[in-house]
């Protein structure tokens, strides 16, 4: 396995700096965000390190020259929109662009492109299988063309009142992931894992390695801590009482989930997110938050 990170962390630092971070920092990888250049919508996301609106040749020789020079690989890269919002004109919007991040994966020779299924969080399940099936064929098929596999993230995107009562991704469960793969049963399709988000959903992290591992593709190295006294006052079906945290720090069972990766022969990118409050108050803190978690996790990977 290699040991990387995800760069959305490190959103204000232009992608030259980044790999060299890693660099020096001895990672091996690096997942890129590919977001259209402007204003994020939610913490973490737009950041923009490779803008594919304008991928020319001389860009593409130029990322591939800074992977020499930091002698760091790019692990995939990284979108993570609702391609199935409920606005037509947006999830055509997303998908136009989800389509360029996988033609920039295949210019620059990265195998994988990681983002969300999306979902329509005031349809039911039923109906947004529906959706699915209108909107991703012709996502699938494009990354047939490149040779590119795509990364479905197993976030339920369940953390605010608009997403609310549904979330925002329909892939958050084994029994999705199943019906997404009957459904597309030949496509470049996988699973970008991700313990913790499996961790509140009371779902046994271990067992769903085991049964998707030939389907992993990259995986994300986060933990997620229970708040007992919250969730106490508002349930599971409240929200606030699973709080992200640096890998070691919440309630995943590192040991088991390395033991079931390698029990079913992944060897691929394991890469760090960031999403751990307490540590963005500055650069400083989010840099140090890489390296605690790498500290950590080296034990696993040797």
């Amino acid at each position: 396995m290699q040991l990387g990170f995800v760069s959305a962390i490190l959103g204000d630092m232009p992608l030259e700096q980044v790999l060299a971070f890693a660099a020096d920092e001895g990672f091996a990888c690096v997942e890129l965000m590919c977001w259209p250049p402007g204003k994020a919508d939610r913490r973490y996301a737009g950041v923009t390190h490779l803008d594919v609106t304008d991928f020319s040749a001389a860009t593409v020789t130029g990322i591939q020259d800074l992977l020499r020079i930091h002698r760091v690989a790019i692990s995939g890269l990284g979108y993570y929109p609702n391609p199935l919002d409920p606005d037509p004109a947006h999830r055509a919007l997303v998908s136009d662009h989800l389509i360029k991040v996988i033609e920039a994966a295949a210019k620059l020779g990265v195998g994988v492109v990681n983002t969300f299924i999306g979902r329509d969080p005031t349809g039911t399940v039923e109906a947004n299988f529906e959706l699915v099936k209108q909107v991703w064929p012709p996502i699938l098929d494009a990354a047939r063309r490149a040779g590119v596999k795509i990364g479905i993230e197993h976030c339920p995107m369940l953390f605010s009142a608009d997403e609310w009562p549904g979330g925002k991704n329909l892939a958050s469960c084994p029994a999705h992931w199943r019906r997404l793969f009957d459904l597309f049963p030949d496509a470049p399709l996988g699973l970008n894992f991700d313990p913790s988000h499996l961790i509140w959903q009371s779902i046994d992290c271990a067992k769903a390695v085991r049964e998707f591992g030939p389907r992993i593709v990259h995986v994300h190295a986060k933990d997620e801590r229970i708040d007992h006294a919250r969730l106490h006052d508002v349930g599971v079906m409240g929200l606030g009482w699973h709080v992200p945290k640096l890998p070691g720090l919440g309630d995943v069972k590192w040991g088991e989930f390395f033991a079931a990766l390698t029990d079913t022969g992944y060897d691929g990118p394991v890469c760090i997110e960031v999403e751990d409050r307490a540590y963005e108050g500055s650069l400083a803190a989010r840099q140090r938050a890489l390296r605690q978690s790498r500290k950590f996790l080296e034990q696993f990977m040797g």
